[in-house]
């Protein structure tokens, strides 16, 4: 084994062991503290109160924000790769300002009831296509695909879907507001166990697509121009990245609600520690996005235990503080 491999190996085997230390302190912490010992005790029992609540509330919750803090990191990456831009994420481009408003839509003129439980996520799915079908034709110049266009066409899509949301804030009735307000500040509270592992699929297929294009987006980092050199067909193989990351991004934000900081924080870091080889940086993005929200979920929930704080706030305040501490020690973390 290579001195590359190797290091691959203890890398992805020691975030492995993180993301299993960050589910374990998952399933053991919250309103109802379990120490490992009671929670297997729990689990092999299969009955009581406490093994509903980790069945039904505490493994799906888990496995939510393993697809959402994976989807929303390697979004990221992928398109702070298409740029070369170290600002852009998922919510730069405007997919969670169209999903955002989907829901709020949806809420204001009572259509939730149409679809049931399904009624938000299909609202913020449709509110998201739309934003990305507009930003694909807006940015369309013949037949190049101009991605400081789509990034331009993004950050006005963001300005205009706030307005829009302020609106519907200031006209609507006092209980619908409390639930835009609610939905707009994230959450992984999601009974519906069946739409949790749609999100995971989407998710887990999403990365698996990028990494059959893993060869093309070594070649992107070095800018457009010399990809094309070597023989990528950089307007298609942007365009399909473009595609893919916009929609694991739409179907995550369309079920949980905005959570921010995921997509910008964890592929910097990542690329700080490990480097530009986008082998190891997909799966390792991946699991560290999960770890992260999951983590940032725990203190969701335990913080101001019995209530809790909406996840998109601790992902602010915890991402944010971690990213302003980082490039204060370094200037290599905004580096390609």
């Amino acid at each position: 084994m290579n001195q590359r491999l190797k290091k691959w190996v203890i890398n992805v085997g020691s975030l492995l062991i993180l993301l299993l230390a960050a589910i374990l302190l998952a399933l053991c912490v919250g309103e109802m503290n379990l120490s490992p010992t009671e929670l297997l005790s729990i689990l092999k029992s299969k009955s009581g109160i406490e093994y509903s609540i980790i069945v039904n509330i505490r493994i799906p919750r888990i496995l939510l924000a393993i697809a959402v803090g994976g989807a929303l990191s390697i979004s990221g990456l992928v398109l702070q790769a298409i740029y070369r831009n170290p600002l852009v994420e998922p919510y730069t481009l405007g997919i969670s300002g169209g999903a955002a408003l989907g829901v709020a839509l949806g809420i204001v003129f009572g259509a939730t009831s149409i679809f049931s439980i399904f009624s938000l996520p299909i609202y913020g799915i449709i509110g998201a296509f739309i934003t990305i079908v507009i930003m694909y034709f807006l940015s369309m110049r013949r037949t190049h695909l101009n991605i400081n266009s789509i990034l331009l066409t993004g950050v006005m899509i963001s300005f205009i879907t706030s307005s829009a949301i302020m609106f519907l804030l200031a006209t609507t009735t006092t209980e619908k507001l409390q639930n835009i307000i609610f939905w707009t500040m994230g959450s992984l509270d999601e009974p519906n166990i069946t739409l949790v592992y749609l999100v995971l699929t989407t998710s887990l297929l999403g990365l698996g697509v990028f990494y059959f294009f893993v060869r093309q987006l070594n070649a992107l980092r070095l800018g457009e121009s010399h990809a094309k050199y070597i023989g990528v067909n950089t307007s298609l193989i942007i365009k399909i990245l473009f595609v893919v990351a916009s929609i694991i991004t739409g179907i995550s934000v369309a079920t949980v609600g905005v959570i921010g900081f995921v997509g910008l924080v964890v592929p910097h870091l990542l690329r700080y520690w490990l480097g530009n080889d986008y082998r190891i940086l997909l799966i390792s993005t991946f699991l560290g996005g999960a770890i992260f929200l999951i983590l940032s979920d725990v203190f969701a929930r335990t913080i101001i235990s019995p209530n809790e704080l909406p996840i998109g706030v601790i992902t602010g305040l915890i991402g944010g503080t971690i990213f302003i501490i980082a490039i204060s020690k370094t200037n290599k973390l905004l580096k390609f």
